[in-house]
């Protein structure tokens, strides 16, 4: 298994789990939020699935998925196209109230385009500095273990407070 074989797995099975905890939602399980200042299951999906298309469509030197296919407009969050929610609070993470087959579509849409490119990298790749802004500075392997365990944790709460619905 090659390194890019490794990644895009990681990616497949946030995906997979991720499908798994929209199903058979309404807008009000989405929008739940299991106490104050916690994060809803629509927050936490329209976020990783924003890390996901941002950092990785930037490592690739492609456009997202977000701005590209007009999930920007379709979602219809009150945000600029390149927020990707790092820094909400209670009032940005109450105003995601996204469908979730929408949600859904939009993280199938990233996952389909960042996909293949992730699966194609080899060792060598890795190495390669995308972020310099910090000491040191960030290789797209880093960056990329970074994209799938933001993902995973993500994935994980909103399974969680899922769990939650109807306690």
């Amino acid at each position: 298994m090659t390194p890019g074989e490794l990644l895009a797995d990681s990616l497949d099975r946030t995906a997979q789990n991720v499908e798994s905890v929209l199903d058979g939602l309404g807008p009000d399980d989405l929008a739940h939020r299991p106490a104050p200042g916690a994060n809803s299951i629509a927050w936490l999906v329209w976020h990783l699935t924003r890390i996901y298309d941002d950092h990785v469509a930037a490592a690739a030197g492609r456009e997202q998925v977000h701005v590209a296919s007009g999930y920007a407009e379709r979602l219809g969050l009150p945000f600029d196209a390149a927020d990707t929610g790092y820094g909400h609070g209670d009032d940005e993470v109450a105003a995601v109230r996204v469908p979730g087959d929408l949600l859904g579509a939009y993280l199938r849409a990233v996952h389909e385009a960042m996909r293949p490119w992730v699966q194609a990298l080899d060792a060598p790749d890795l190495d390669r500095v995308v972020d310099e802004r910090w000491d040191p500075p960030v290789t797209l392997g880093v960056r990329l273990v970074s994209v799938a365990d933001d993902c995973a944790q993500h994935a994980g709460q909103a399974a969680y407070v899922r769990g939650l619905l109807g306690r």
